[in-house]
């Protein structure tokens, strides 16, 4: 599962970034977005785009692309 299928409230670990683009995936480690770490989706734009998530504390907003990018799996 990707990160941009979650629904706002749910959460879930990363698993891998699948993002293709070099300076995206460096980027994103970057600001926290590494394997093993929690990330919880907190809001959703109307028409998908930007997705707003909580990862180590603060809120970060992604781009569905980006999310799409980021590999998890669901915790409760």
């Amino acid at each position: 599962m990707n990160l941009s299928n979650l629904k706002p409230g749910q959460q879930g670990r990363i698993l891998k970034l699948d993002t293709t683009i070099g300076p995206i995936r460096r980027r994103l480690m970057d600001m926290g977005v590494i394997p093993g770490e929690l990330i919880k989706v907190e809001k959703v734009a109307p028409m998908g785009d930007p997705i707003e998530v909580t990862v180590k504390g603060y809120n970060l907003s992604l781009r569905k692309g980006e999310a799409t990018g980021i590999e998890i799996e669901v915790t409760a």
